[in-house]
């Protein structure tokens, strides 16, 4: 399969949804809650978070834009929407902070290409920029193309209507191919952070101070215990995630398990981000069964470190 497509236009991110976190104590119970530093995140700008469970585990992903300086805005799949603003508002406790599910309020769309392209104009990489009461998040590009986010009040056209539709499927595999793993309902309290490569895309700040799990994702990075990590592959047949990966003819354990993946647009199987222990690096890896459809390894779009370090 090829890395890059022609390809362009926007979809309505029917799988996603937002939450809203206001009050004067917001982004101080943020930076206790997430991943990532978010009390400096200046409004109109925005980064990726994580939420991880006591152990370590990541119960969700997203992506975090400030509006208004006691207004944040967390999006993530809907799958796992509901459970995560549940486990979130059992910490709320005394802080003057509201949780709310936004998604009735905000309609996303995905944007790809040229349409991206004139909506961002040289914002960086995950830089809010306002238009027409929306706002315009660039996200990492993917399969050689600009991509954006476009969180727009339900009740205001959003300004895509010139561009092509884009079916859901597509955005999908342009997610994968950019190599940044989303959790979803298959995958919440699999990963920790790094074996997702959460903390090589600008997920992690290990500066920030505690919040659930900071103990075991930092011991994770300072002594070397990374022992898997996600890469992207290929398949003649189209993964899904929370599947099992097997090394061919090794029926003991599986060996890794697919983040997320998706059908490619234009040839039959699809593709997969793959978390996989780097000891099977190299090995004949196969989707579901020992037997199953063969994984091809391609270049994700960052390095990764593939050193299997010893724990210090």
């Amino acid at each position: 399969m090829i890395d890059q497509i022609s390809i362009g236009g926007v979809c309505r991110l029917a799988d996603r949804g937002v939450i809203r976190a206001s009050g004067a104590d917001a982004a101080t119970f943020l930076q206790g809650q997430l991943t990532n530093d978010v009390a400096s995140l200046a409004a109109g700008s925005a980064r990726l978070a994580g939420f991880c469970s006591a152990k370590g585990r990541l119960q969700a992903t997203f992506i975090v834009w400030r509006p208004a300086d006691d207004v944040f805005m967390l999006s993530c799949p809907t799958s796992v929407l509901a459970p995560t603003l549940k486990r979130l508002s059992m910490f709320v406790l005394r802080a003057k902070c509201k949780l709310s599910d936004a998604s009735d309020e905000i309609a996303l769309f995905g944007v790809v290409g040229p349409a991206a392209a004139a909506m961002l104009g040289d914002a960086a990489v995950l830089q809010r920029c306002p238009r027409g009461g929306a706002s315009a998040i660039r996200l990492a590009d993917a399969a050689g193309v600009q991509r954006a986010l476009l969180a727009a009040p339900v009740d205001v056209e959003a300004d895509v209507a010139a561009a092509p539709a884009m079916t859901l499927a597509t955005w999908r595999w342009l997610e994968v191919e950019s190599g940044i793993v989303t959790i979803e309902a298959e995958t919440v309290d699999r990963f920790v952070p790094q074996m997702v490569n959460f903390e090589l895309v600008g997920g992690v700040d290990f500066q920030k101070g505690c919040y659930p799990g900071q103990e075991v994702v930092a011991r994770s990075q300072y002594r070397g215990t990374t022992k898997r990590r996600t890469l992207l592959f290929d398949c003649d047949a189209v993964p899904a995630a929370g599947q099992d990966v097997y090394v061919a003819g090794e029926a003991n354990e599986p060996a890794g398990t697919v983040a997320n993946a998706a059908p490619h647009p234009e040839h039959p199987g699809g593709s997969a981000l793959v978390e996989v222990r780097l000891a099977a690096l190299g090995a004949d890896l196969r989707l579901g069964a020992v037997d199953g459809p063969r994984l091809r390894q391609r270049t994700l779009p960052y390095p990764v470190p593939l050193d299997v370090a010893a724990p210090a």
